[in-house]
């Protein structure tokens, strides 16, 4: 059982943490679950999972299964393979401009990104699935603001908010899954040295390798 912390945005961690479970595969496409069983899986009431399954339902992450409960929307991977194409139309130009525009701001804003790097390894090396996916969207959001382009951050945010990773959670313990995290690390790396042709290059290929999370290591 993972108990969630005590406060007033409980209805929010109880979201995240099932968002967190869905993205990851935890809850696989297709599964029935109770908002009881999700209680008694969190520690806390069933109200908050109720509230916060209706947000997730107008997310479609879930939908309604009338006395029953809810059933985790299935996604398939062309789906992934839809979003994935759009954001590297999106974000993989954008880090070289940073790069090529803004590494000294970047440059600034480091320790605060090194820090959320260092807490997305921390994710996965500990099995934190949503500390780890909190962390990510973090990084990534507040590297692309660095911009000043919130209408970016907004879209990116939004696809990125989608993307299912089914197959992320039976990869805690594994290698992929720390190296996918020590990724951003040597992304922070590449644009504070100012090498925009190497940093879009490795963002281009860390946005594809969510598709691997769909398909067997070769």
């Amino acid at each position: 059982m993972t108990v969630m912390a005590r406060s007033t945005n409980l209805r929010e961690q109880v979201e995240e943490a099932i968002a967190a479970a869905v993205v990851s595969g935890e809850l696989a496409p297709g599964q029935l679950v109770s908002a009881p069983a999700l209680a008694a899986r969190y520690g806390v009431s069933a109200t908050p999972v109720r509230e916060a399954m209706m947000a997730l339902e107008a997310r479609g992450f879930v939908t309604t299964v009338r006395n029953k409960g809810f059933r985790v929307t299935e996604v398939s991977y062309d789906d992934v393979a839809s979003l994935v194409e759009v954001r590297r139309l999106l974000e993989p130009p954008a880090v070289r401009r940073l790069t090529a525009e803004r590494a000294t701001v970047v440059a600034e804003h480091a320790p605060r990104l090194r820090a959320l790097a260092e807490d997305i390894v921390t994710g996965a090396r500990s099995g934190d699935l949503a500390g780890y996916l909190r962390a990510d969207t973090a990084f990534h959001g507040e590297l692309l603001a660095l911009l000043g382009n919130r209408h970016l951050v907004q879209v990116v945010g939004q696809l990125r908010s989608q993307t299912r990773l089914v197959g992320l959670a039976a990869a805690v313990g594994s290698p992929q899954l720390e190296r996918s995290a020590v990724d951003h690390h040597e992304l922070l790396d590449l644009v504070v040295a100012g090498d925009p042709d190497a940093a879009e290059r490795f963002m281009e290929a860390h946005v594809t390798a969510v598709l691997g999370w769909w398909t067997p290591s070769p």
